[in-house]
């Protein structure tokens, strides 16, 4: 039987809310609480330490933690003793758990979240176990990798209206709701819908939610931000393969993320941004770019693409088939195995991308750019405004000609270091590196006139001033200097290496 969700209880929320801080049930409270190795042991859904870490202890802290974020189930007294403002009652009539004999158990699971400036509550259905059997196709998750990984990447401006496309739980809503007027959340399933319900109350914000497929809720409706954690899964369509709402949109092969970049434009304001996560499928033999290039032509929107990862057919076949619940070297999971091969196979796919994407409809008429990457490495987190930065800089370069660029006066990002790598024996280096600390990270090589303009790049002479001197000492014609250097230049402020005064 599928246990209800939560339900808002808008007298019992306030005093909730004061027991979990009162009791430290908070990110950095659990943390402490546990401990390093149990904490991260936790936070990659694997309950042992902690479950070994709180078995002969009853505080109240240890009450909370095994209830809810261990599934355990505790005596009502000492959950009681917990919640000295709400009391254990509270958390059955919010749905949040029920009796079982003299203790409680939990029906939703319940985790503290933070990001750098505010601390949240998330309620989702209970953590997937092996003791608990495969999932439901109803199954809301909670903040998981993907929930972070969007919330972290989300360039985040001043805003009139946000979307939240495929809001789950509610995660990404309580982010825009701290810079959007006006905030909404869709969804196809009405048991997220619920679930963010209870979790937008137990914050104390406010966002309209409608029910709905992709963007139907919002026909004819424009918004200035657009963010999504869509289910974008490319999951087997057989009969044999379960569908669950959280991770599998329905369409073939990579549709869904597809329909969302094709799609995105006609809802976004003049100067709007959607930004969302997703796989895509890579032809064997076939670079990645040239898929995306496919969905981006004829929308007229500017992008940003950055790939993360790559997994062979083999690896994501391997994630999924476990990711409902299935054990490894069951019947099930091997047959869930075997059709996700079998389905790659059918399309010739020889790897499946992951990545953030990045879309921006242009304020004036002007051809779109299309900036697509690869950065697989560790990068600057929370990299929003990094994203933000290099869609600002990137949109200033497509809106104004070379001669706007000359006489920019250009700043060096404080985070960039040059290195200068020497054959021994030889003057002259071998190649000149700049290396940006922050942000994507990222290494370009550059040549001597484009380590100059990084070495004089103080805001104080136009980027043309610098140019010419840089021609002069070097012995070199000025108009060529220009001509080789402004390419690099371009792609130094992109990536925000450079930035303008």
């Amino acid at each position: 039987m599928t246990v209800p969700p939560p339900v808002v209880v808008p007298a019992l929320i306030e005093p909730l809310l004061a027991d979990l801080h009162r009791t430290g049930f908070t990110v950095e409270g659990v943390r402490s609480y546990l401990g390093p190795v149990a904490a991260a042991a936790l936070e990659r859904d694997e309950p042992i330490p902690a479950e070994r870490r709180t078995r002969h202890d009853d505080s109240p802290l240890g009450a909370l933690v095994r209830l809810f974020a261990l599934s355990v189930e505790v005596d009502f007294d000492a959950v009681d003793a917990a919640l000295p403002s709400a009391g254990g009652e509270a958390l059955i009539e919010l749905g949040l758990a029920e009796r079982a004999g003299a203790a409680l158990r939990a029906r939703a699971d319940l985790r503290p979240y933070a990001d750098e400036a505010r601390q949240w509550w998330i309620a989702s259905d209970l953590t997937p176990s092996p003791g608990r059997g495969p999932l439901r196709p109803s199954h809301v998750t909670g903040v998981g990798g993907a929930s972070v990984t969007l919330a972290q990447w989300t360039p985040r401006p001043d805003v009139s209206r946000a979307l939240d496309l495929g809001t789950g739980c509610g995660v990404q809503a309580l982010h825009l709701v701290a810079h959007a007027g006006e905030v909404v959340g869709t969804d196809l399933s009405a048991r997220a819908l619920a679930f963010a319900r209870f979790n937008l109350a137990l914050a104390g914000v406010d966002a309209e939610l409608r029910r709905g497929s992709m963007f139907e809720p919002v026909a004819g409706e424009r918004f200035d931000l657009v963010v999504s954690n869509p289910p974008y899964v490319i999951t087997p369509r057989t009969a044999r393969v379960p569908v669950f709402g959280y991770r599998d949109g329905g369409e073939p092969g990579d549709g869904i993320v597809e329909k969302l970049v094709r799609q995105a434009g006609e809802h976004l304001a003049p100067g709007g941004i959607a930004h969302f996560i997703g796989n895509w499928e890579i032809p064997a033999g076939a670079d990645w770019t040239g898929r995306l290039r496919g969905w981006l032509d004829g929308t007229g929107l500017d992008a940003l693409v950055i790939q993360r990862d790559v997994q062979d057919p083999a690896q994501y076949a391997a994630t999924w088939a476990r990711d409902g619940g299935h054990l490894p070297d069951s019947w099930m999971h091997d047959e869930l195995y075997a059709s996700w091969l079998d389905d790659f196979a059918s399309r010739g796919v020889g790897g499946i991308g992951f990545g953030v994407v990045t879309l921006q409809r242009p304020r004036v008429s002007r051809e779109p750019f299309t900036d697509l990457m690869e950065v697989t490495g560790p990068v600057e987190l929370p990299m929003g405004p990094a994203v933000l930065a290099m869609l600002r800089e990137r949109t200033w370069l497509a809106e104004n000609a070379t001669r706007d660029l000359l006489s920019a006066r250009l700043r060096v990002a404080p985070d960039v270091t040059i290195e200068r790598h020497h054959v021994p024996g030889q003057a002259e280096p071998a190649a000149i590196v700049l290396r940006q600390g922050g942000g994507l990270r990222r290494v370009v090589q550059v040549d001597a006139v484009c380590a100059a303009v990084a070495d004089v790049a103080d805001g104080e002479l136009t980027l043309d001033q610098s140019l010419v001197a840089i021609a002069a000492v070097l012995g070199q014609d000025a108009e060529a200097t220009r001509r080789s250097a402004l390419p690099v230049v371009r792609q130094l402020l992109s990536a925000g290496l450079l930035h303008r005064s």
